[in-house]
């Protein structure tokens, strides 16, 4: 047995050794500004246009009568399973809960303001209309800070929802910083107001080109980029592509795609201390743990990298459905062992309000289906012929790594990629949703990581 490990971990390490010291030096690919709107190619018009979400009444009046229906006497969901709590799926006992207070309690002409409350603007790029928050600082009286653009991109099934609580946090002055944030919140391409692709291909490194147009389109040269879930992968391959304009990238899902990467954690499994320390052990190993928990926890991954449209369709068709299928989500991404209780822990970390914002982006939009396209095109051939994610990110990096998120990669996997990375946290608690859980912990991480890269960036240069 011994004898098996140890040749094992011996041809393990030669492999590594090899994608370590014999890989052809990468090359970074040029991507084109592709045309993803209707019909032919058409030049973009450059202007930028104030927004405020207006929906009109009809679409609310259908929406109340659908929710009247799911909750009609004459309709009855099947029971869910005795003593399984959330373990398959959203129980319909507690949807009933959501949808009586969708639609008797939820008040979306109110919401619909506090969601207009920061500007926002519509700009055509690439042929699409990109709708996005764009949030100023505060500049305190007594003294005039460095203003420091920074990109903040979500994923799904989040929405520019999820930054209503940290933008304050961002973008008001504190006593021990001399720069604060400009907020660029873009909603995805197909999500919300953002309008969706008319052409197959438009993938994360393909959203990428417009956000970097986008922040061009507004002035910024140069900018920092955060992100989480899609919005972590796009943020990096910014950072990948564009390392003259990427000052520095946090995120709060790094991610890796590697062979080596596969092998460390591998080796991990019979050397832990080669890749973890003792503390974080648990979040890698076993192996087989992990491994299964991914497999319980993808399935919506498998059919929407496969067929996104149909199971959109339903879900388009359906509030309930559509409730169902996201704040699902939402309780086992914020933490595993909601999925124990009978009430999924939905309401520790946000309140119904919240949520409903966030789905009522889906619904009123009608971009369920559009949002879920992002999985086809991410594991296309041709998207990953590109090889993106295997580029080497060389500007300043931080990682915060929340304890409920769903992979956990230690940091000695992570700087395969990330070979600046500066700042490596554990944050105490929060889970996938970083900026709408615990806001203050992530502004907090996002302070950090870019005062560490501010000293280092404007450190003098030593004379020999």
């Amino acid at each position: 047995m011994w004898k098996g490990a140890a040749v094992f971990l011996l041809g393990t390490l030669a492999i590594g050794w090899h994608f370590s010291y014999n890989q052809a030096p990468v090359t970074i690919p040029t991507l084109p500004n592709e045309y993803w709107g209707p019909g032919t190619s058409q030049p973009d018009p450059k202007d930028i246009v104030p927004f405020k979400i207006d929906v009109k009444k009809q679409i609310i009046d259908d929406l109340h009568k659908q929710l009247d229906r799911a909750l009609s006497p004459e309709r009855e969901f099947v029971k869910p399973l005795e003593g399984v709590a959330w373990t398959y799926g959203m129980p319909s006992t507690y949807l009933k809960t959501v949808l009586q207070y969708w639609r008797n309690e939820y008040d979306w002409n109110k919401r619909q303001t506090l969601l207009n409350k920061y500007p926002q603007f519509m700009t055509k790029i690439q042929g699409l209309n990109i709708h996005f928050y764009h949030v100023k600082p505060q500049q305190p009286k007594d003294r005039t800070l460095r203003v420091l653009p920074l990109l903040m991109v979500h994923g799904w099934p989040g929405s520019v929802v999820e930054f209503q609580k940290i933008i304050p946090l961002l973008t008001q002055p504190t006593t021990k910083r001399n720069f604060i944030f400009e907020l660029i919140v873009p909603s995805l391409p197909g999500y919300g107001f953002s309008e969706a692709a008319s052409k197959p291909g438009l993938g994360p490194s393909q959203i990428s080109v417009i956000f970097k147009n986008l922040m061009e389109r507004l002035g910024f040269k140069k900018y920092y980029v955060q992100g989480g879930d899609w919005g972590s992968i796009i943020t990096s391959s910014m950072a990948a592509l564009y390392p003259k304009q990427v000052i520095g990238a946090h995120g709060n899902m790094c991610f890796i795609d590697s062979t080596k990467g596969h092998l460390l954690a591998l080796l991990g499994a019979y050397i832990p201390s080669l890749v973890v320390d003792n503390e974080h052990h648990s979040k890698m190993y076993p192996l087989s743990h992990h491994f299964s928990y991914l497999i319980e926890e993808s399935g919506y991954m498998h059919i929407q990298a496969t067929k996104p449209d149909t199971v959109g369709t339903a879900l388009s068709d359906s509030p309930a459905g559509l409730a169902a299928y996201i704040l699902e989500k939402f309780s086992t991404w914020t933490n595993p062992d909601y999925r124990k209780r009978d009430d999924g822990g939905l309401l520790e970390k946000f309140t119904m309000d919240e949520l409903l914002d966030n789905l009522m982006f889906y619904w009123v939009t009608n971009s369920i289906t559009t949002s879920q396209r992002i999985y086809a095109e991410n594991f296309n051939k041709a998207n990953r012929a590109l090889g993106i994610d295997k580029i080497p990110i060389t500007v300043p990096t931080a990682c915060a790594m929340f304890p409920n998120e769903l992979l956990y990669r230690s940091e000695s996997i992570l700087k395969e990629r990330y070979t600046n990375l500066i700042q490596f946290t554990h944050p105490a608690r929060g889970g996938h949703f970083a900026a709408f859980e615990e806001p203050r912990i992530l502004a907090d991480d996002i302070w950090s990581f870019v005062y560490k890269n501010e000293q280092l960036r404007t450190k003098p240069i030593k004379k020999a």
